[in-house]
């Protein structure tokens, strides 16, 4: 199958967990690809893989997306590797595992830079070239954690709900200019997102949360997210369980507080 074929794709958060499970499932169905993330050695490992599996090409940029001031820039250099962008999926993300009292505003702020403020600079970069080339597709990675509030995801929680009310909006204002939004909302999927997770003081968490260890797997999660954006689904849930809480808040929203209340978030 050849799905993606002359389609030009850049993930964000592409060195590792749903990302780089992602690129993977894109890559054997014939997208060229433009990667970013932190770990430019990562990074080339996956460029290999993807050319293996058999994207026609593959470019790398890797970047800190905590740095706002150069975003705009690296939206320009994407754009510049082949000339447009056909889908844009914002899928870097930081986490952390802090009560509100622990978490001290610099966490808040990094986590927000990252998985807010970050995407809201490449859609805005991106989205006049995008209607300048006839549309495209945004792809966000949201969480079960931006549909309720959640222990110990006070900043995290808080940018998954922000990406909803943005991207919402996009999809509102451009839909008629062909503009399509896809959510990916995760529940637990065995990433290593609980490692890199700001704990007390700025430290990383550094272990896997039990939790998390029974979610689905990262290539489990990239099948069903790739079907999702080749069907311009407005949302897929990925996870097993612990999705349930997304219908209960949504029909049940006293119940899905009581239950929030007692969830063991580690």
């Amino acid at each position: 199958m050849h799905k993606f074929k002359d389609k030009i794709v850049w993930i964000t958060g592409a060195s590792s967990g749903i990302g780089e499970a992602t690129a993977y499932q894109l890559a054997a169905e014939s997208a060229t690809l433009i990667l970013t993330a932190l770990e430019a050695d990562k990074l080339q490992d996956v460029k290999n893989q993807c050319i293996a599996l058999g994207s026609p090409q593959v470019a790398i940029l890797h970047f800190d997306l905590s740095d706002l001031e150069g975003v705009d820039e690296l939206a320009n250099q994407a754009w510049q590797q082949f000339g447009r962008i056909d889908i844009m999926y914002n899928n870097a993300g930081i986490s952390q595992r802090t009560t509100i009292l622990d978490t001290e505003m610099s966490i808040i702020h990094k986590i927000m830079n990252v998985d807010y403020y970050a995407p809201v600079i490449i859609t805005k970069n991106l989205l006049p070239k995008m209607l300048e080339n006839g549309g495209g597709q945004f792809v966000v990675t949201t969480s079960i954690a931006g549909r309720f509030g959640f222990p110990l995801r006070c900043a995290y929680s808080s940018a998954k709900h922000a990406l909803y009310g943005f991207f919402e909006t996009l999809h509102a204002e451009y839909y008629a200019q062909n503009i399509r939004v896809t959510f990916v909302c995760p529940g637990r999927v065995r990433t290593n997102i609980s490692f890199y997770a700001l704990d007390k003081g700025g430290k990383q968490h550094g272990k896997l949360d039990a939790g998390q260890a029974g979610g689905v797997s990262p290539k489990q999660a990239a099948r069903k997210i790739v079907r999702a954006i080749y069907r311009k689904k407005r949302e897929v849930l990925v996870g097993r369980k612990e999705l349930l809480m997304a219908y209960i808040k949504r029909f049940f929203p006293g119940l899905a507080a009581k239950l929030a209340r007692k969830i063991q978030s580690m």
